[in-house]
């Protein structure tokens, strides 16, 4: 608070001075008193307070100053801000809309100042909705290009063994040597790492019931088989193929499965009953019916067996399985193959066309060592007596015989064991797009070695 101090000089009187000098003296003393009031008043009121706004241009230190503090009036706050008047503050006033570019002004050049420069066309901006970049009008600046290339990438998974039978390791791409219609090609993969298995598990059901029974006695050491890596489908055949479990890893699922398949039977032992009491003519004497009339010679049908159909069913669902799984068909029966609706070719192609394995173990009567050479032959009208060989030696895998229950748990382990534990090369094969077959050979550059591998492939379709 400005404080201003006023000085008052009273004029000595002289009492001695007659009454009328004493009334002058005191009349100037008072005029002068009221003068120096008045002279302070106006000083008073020029003082700035608080309610009167500063001047613009004024910096922050000329702002009003609070109080001292005081014992009768609360505290004073200072001010957040400097306030200001609606009269002193700058009218906000908007930049004026900049003109459209087809009206824009052409732009000037120092070099060439006389020559009129034409305006610039616009520029043509796609906006890109999101969620994804889409492909822009043809000639648009905003267009996106694809590259494509066609690689024929060519898998082949090779088993070497030694002369007992056991898998050979510690080979090394320089060991292999691998032909294409008797052209050697240069492999770009290779390895010899384990590849976890998506199984399709192919059970005949069409043998004789006391070899059915001795299958499924076998079952709990074919689930022990497995890692817990592996996938597995199930499927039976006889006259007619059916899935039974969708692929599942190796658990309760399979188990359970498993335990369903201990109810099925097989077809009857002996031959079909075509006489006598208990035949669909009824009784008869001296060969002919009681009834009367002609005698009926009766000749049973032979039962059909789809072998062809339940693997070519295993092959597709295995086609849609991932690329980095070995992937096998594994076949329990006897081997015999009559009236199927697919063919061995057209069976043959897609398991070759996808990569696909068939590895199987031979029961009943082909896994007696000299008859199952014999049942090997095709004959005409009469189906495969066992066509499992020939599916293995086209497609890489392997047959093991099993005539009894310990020789056929001991066949899962080592079939599968020997699917799993294979060398697998890789080459780029010509991009010509082509239905022909195609014929592989491979070479191992070890002796008395054993080497088993598909014998060749069919391109895939071309997307």
């Amino acid at each position: 608070m400005l404080v201003y101090f006023i000085q008052i000089r009273c004029t000595k009187v002289d009492v001695s001075a007659s009454e009328s000098d004493k009334g002058k003296a005191v009349f100037r003393s008072l005029k002068a008193i009221v003068v120096l009031v008045a002279v302070a008043g106006g000083l008073l009121a020029q003082q700035p307070g608080q309610d009167q706004p500063p001047k613009p241009g004024n910096s922050g230190s000329d702002q009003a100053i609070p109080d001292a503090p005081s014992a009768v009036r609360p505290p004073q706050s200072f001010p957040a801000s400097p306030p200001t008047s609606h009269q002193d503050q700058p009218q906000a006033t908007e930049p004026p809309p900049p003109p459209p570019a087809s009206q824009a002004p052409p732009r000037q050049d120092s070099s060439a100042s006389s020559q009129p420069v034409e305006a610039q066309p616009p520029l043509r901006v796609t906006t890109v909705p999101q969620g994804g970049a889409t492909p822009g009008e043809p000639g648009s600046q905003e267009q996106l290009f694809t590259l494509s290339r066609n690689v024929n990438q060519v898998i082949v998974p090779v088993m070497v063994k030694d002369d007992s039978g056991r898998l050979v390791s510690g080979l090394f791409p320089r060991d292999f040597s691998v032909f294409e219609d008797g052209k050697k090609v240069t492999l770009n993969f290779f390895t010899s790492d384990p590849s976890a298995l998506s199984a399709a598990i192919v059970f005949d059901t069409g043998m004789p019931d006391v070899a059915v029974q001795k299958v499924i006695q076998t079952l709990p050491a074919l689930e022990g088989a497995f890692s817990q890596f592996d996938e597995v489908s199930i499927y039976t055949f006889s006259s007619s193929f059916s899935k039974v479990q969708d692929f599942a890893t190796v658990g309760r699922q399979l188990e359970a499965t498993l335990n369903r398949l201990k109810n099925v039977t097989g077809r009857n032992n002996g031959p079909p009953v075509t006489g006598g009491p208990l035949g669909p003519q009824g009784p008869m004497v001296n060969g002919r019916p009681i009834q009367g009339g002609p005698a009926v010679v009766i000749t049973p049908a032979k039962e059909s067996h789809v072998l062809n159909d339940a693997v070519l069913a295993a092959a597709l669902d295995l086609a849609k399985r991932e690329r980095t799984r070995r992937k096998v068909i594994f076949v329990i029966s006897d081997g015999r193959e009559f009236r199927s609706n697919a063919s061995y070719r057209d069976t043959l192609r897609v398991l070759l066309s996808n990569n696909v394995l068939l590895y199987g173990v031979s029961v009943e009567n082909s896994a007696i060592p000299v008859y199952n050479k014999l049942e090997r032959l095709h004959l005409p009208r009469y189906g495969y007596s066992n066509i499992l060989p020939k599916y293995a030696n086209a497609t890489g895998g392997e047959i093991i015989t099993g005539f009894s229950r310990d020789a056929i748990e001991s066949t899962y382990a080592k079939v599968l064991g020997d699917a799993r534990n294979q060398y697998t090369l890789g080459y780029v094969t010509r991009a010509t797009p082509s239905s022909a077959y195609r014929q592989i050979e491979v070479v191992v550059a070890r002796p008395d070695v054993k080497v088993t591998s598909k014998d060749g492939y069919y391109p895939a379709a071309a997307k």
